[in-house]
């Protein structure tokens, strides 16, 4: 049997999600994973309900690689400093997205970034199965106009947890809805590339208690295309969707119902997935990278490409 050295570095909601997932994952791969969580106190178990997890109390070794992949998954304002400390001791590295804050940028372009080691930037949505439908079934030369939106109400977000309190409130820890909801461009680009042009417009309307953005709307140009997002923390019902205007048909993806709908056609499409079965997909597919059966996709200098898109630069 093989075995999967791993370890966490922040132990919010998507850590314990991935934590549970890596699990399921591993077994069905037929690996062994023993994961440390590094965190200020405290036990795992008591959280996830899961065995094979420990906490980690400061004990980082000096020297040597200790660790298959490390996980950074805490708040992002953290992430590159985060890199640079466990590098010594991870062989490839899963960053949660975005990979920085905007004013990290340059540190992120500038680090020396080890020959045979996977740097993957998380990039859930691109493994649903509504973006993986676009994507294989939709010509995209035939595409004129795309509409993307995500929109849904913040303090509903993390349940049992003051929104306030959350890293999305605060503009410091890499929060607001420009950079905190960059899946859409990320996906954006992974159906269609990077644009030739974008333009945004970003700012707080709302009357949410928070120091960060609660809308982001831009507007990009493709040689043959348009694109269009819009993306907020204020909606009372949450819509995320891509809307894709062919030359037959319009289509719209629902990432919420998990459906495709043509409405010329009156064709639609159902899948029956939940958020953990595209994200499973996704730690399948870096199981993959790691193991030199695919290629990263989603590298750190994309993913900065990205990040710059979601303030109007490319």
């Amino acid at each position: 049997m093989k075995v999967l050295n791993v370890c966490f570095v922040g132990v919010g909601s998507i850590a314990k999600r991935h934590i549970r997932n890596i699990k399921t994952v591993c077994s069905h791969r037929n690996i062994q994973v023993y994961i440390d969580v590094v965190r200020r106190s405290g036990s795992m178990n008591d959280e996830l309900s899961v065995s094979g997890v420990r906490s980690v109390f400061n004990d980082i070794p000096e020297t040597g690689i200790k660790y298959d992949a490390v996980f950074i998954t805490n708040p992002t304002v953290f992430h590159i400093d985060t890199l640079k400390k466990y590098h010594h001791i991870g062989k490839n590295f899963f960053i949660e997205k975005p990979v920085s804050m905007v004013s990290q940028i340059k540190m992120a372009e500038d680090m020396v970034y080890r020959d045979g080691t996977i740097y993957y930037v998380a990039c859930p949505l691109r493994y649903s199965a509504v973006i993986q439908y676009i994507k294989n079934n939709i010509a995209i030369n035939e595409v004129i106009s795309i509409r993307s939106i995500s929109s849904s109400y913040l303090p509903e977000w993390r349940a049992g947890t003051d929104y306030r309190n959350t890293y999305s409130a605060c503009n410091d820890l890499g929060g607001g809805a420009d950079i905190d909801l960059i899946h859409e461009w990320d996906y954006i680009t992974y159906l269609f590339g990077i644009p030739d042009y974008v333009k945004c417009m970003y700012g707080k309307k709302s009357g949410l208690e928070i120091n960060s953005r609660d809308f982001a709307i831009y507007i990009a140009e493709y040689k043959d295309k348009i694109a269009e997002l819009h993306l907020d923390y204020f909606g009372r019902s949450t819509i995320r969707e891509i809307m894709v205007l062919t030359k037959e048909d319009t289509i719209i993806g629902d990432l919420v119902k998990n459906q495709i709908v043509y409405l010329k056609k009156g064709k639609k499409i159902l899948f029956n997935e939940e958020r953990d079965d595209y994200q499973k997909r996704e730690l399948d597919f870096f199981i993959d990278m790691i193991e030199g059966k695919i290629s990263n996709d989603n590298n750190i200098l994309n993913a900065v490409k990205i990040l710059k898109l979601t303030q109007g630069e490319l």
